[in-house]
This record gives C-alpha cells, sequence and structure tokens, in this order.
C-alpha cells in the first residue's frame, strides 16, 4: 500500500525542516551577509538599537529581535514535540510553507545583495549611504523586510504553532516601527527630494501600496540633495 502524503509528512518531520530552513537562512542573511560586508568594506554593518529604551524606535529593535528568537522556538518545540500542539493543517500546507519560505530567504538574500556597500542593520544619523532605488528596490521600498516575512509566514504553515505566529506577529510588528518611525524619516532626511520623489513612485512593501504624495513626502525640514 502506497503512504499517503500525511503519511509521510508528519507535524514533526515538518517543523523539523523549517527548524533547518530557518537557521540556515539566518546564518546565510546575517552571518554570511556581514562577513561579506565587512570584508568589503572594513564595517560589519550593525548600527544597533535605536532610542531610548521604551521609546517606538527602541520597541523596534526588541520586537525584531524577539521575532528572531521565536522563529527558531516555534519549530524546535513542534519538532520535539514539546509546547503548544501544531494546528491541524493538511499536509500540504507543509509543501506550501517549503516553498513559500525557501522563496522568502532567497528574496532577503538577493535583496541585501542589490543594497550593496548600503546595506546595513539599523541606522546611525551621522551617516549618509547611497539611496538604492534600482532592481528589486524599484518595485518595492523595502524588499528586505517583506522577504523576511514571507519566509516566517512560510514557516508558521511549516510549524503551526502559537510561538510561531507571535514570531510573525513582532517581526511584522518590528518592522512597521523600524520603517515608519526610524528608516523613512532618516533617508527624508539625507536624501531629500530624490527620496521623496522616490516614494511617490514605488510602494512601502507591496508593489503600488503605501507611496507618500510628492508632497507629503517632501515634508517639512526636507533637505535637497
Amino acid at each position: 500500500m502506497t503512504p499517503s502524503t500525511s503519511d509521510l509528512v508528519t507535524p514533526d518531520l515538518a517543523a523539523a525542516v523549517g527548524l533547518v530552513l530557518y537557521l540556515v537562512g539566518l546564518l546565510a542573511a546575517f552571518g554570511i551577509r556581514t562577513w561579506l560586508h565587512r570584508r568589503r568594506t572594513g564595517s560589519a554593518g550593525w548600527r544597533g538599537l535605536s532610542g531610548r529604551p521604551g521609546s517606538a524606535e527602541w520597541w523596534g529593535g526588541a520586537l525584531f529581535a524577539a521575532a528572531i528568537v521565536l522563529g527558531a522556538v516555534g519549530p524546535a518545540l513542534a519538532a520535539g514535540g514539546t509546547g503548544p500542539a501544531p494546528a491541524p493543517l493538511p499536509a500540504a500546507a507543509a509543501w506550501v510553507g517549503l516553498v513559500v519560505a525557501t522563496a522568502g530567504f532567497a528574496g532577503t538574500l538577493a535583496a541585501q545583495a542589490g543594497m550593496g556597500t548600503s546595506w546595513r542593520i539599523g541606522v546611525d544619523p551621522a551617516e549618509r549611504t547611497t539611496l538604492v532605488t534600482t532592481g528589486v528596490f524599484a518595485v518595492v521600498r523595502n524588499p528586505i523586510f517583506t522577504a523576511m516575512a514571507t519566509a516566517l509566514a512560510g514557516l508558521v504553515l511549516l510549524a503551526p504553532t502559537v510561538v510561531t505566529l507571535a514570531a510573525l506577529g513582532c517581526l511584522v510588528a518590528a518592522v512597521e516601527l523600524q520603517v515608519r518611525v526610524v528608516e523613512e524619516p532618516y533617508l527624508r532626511r539625507t536624501h531629500g527630494e530624490a527620496y521623496a520623489r522616490y516614494t511617490a513612485r514605488v510602494g512601502r512593501f507591496v508593489p503600488g501600496v503605501g507611496r507618500t504624495p510628492l508632497r507629503e513626502a517632501a515634508g517639512p525640514g526636507t533637505s535637497r540633495p
């Protein structure tokens, strides 16, 4: 008798695959990428948390760190058969999750490479980097964050527990805070009208969604490049 798909893809196996994929993705996106960036520029590219403890900027960084940790803990608990029980999704959901997570991690690496020497984790207000608007950045303004959220969405399908869902929620909240409160004001001050024109034609996380009218995007205090 031929085993069915549900017999081959058990919840613990799907979670184990998700955990391995997640750890490999983290190693590539943060470890290897940092090493390559340091080798190319002499800087690791890490700028740390922004803002005083308890501020919106600080919460953005804290929630991002929480998302990274929960993203590993969720599938690890599910693979070990401990913690919250996975939701009873069809076996096909795991295959969809595998494809989505793989595409998300691949997209993250591609977007990071597209930033070149401008890649950073965090923002240094005194630093001026090149405004990248080509490649995938011509489609969405924050493709790295979009790809990371996609990867975590795939992980939720591989290990559908409250912990992995919380990881996705923390990431989305962190990204919204980081982009709106930290990065966009910095880029507006640094690149002025060039950034205003960019935000007017390119969506924030999804193509065509989150574009800012040119007059509003320029805002008070906008510098001319």
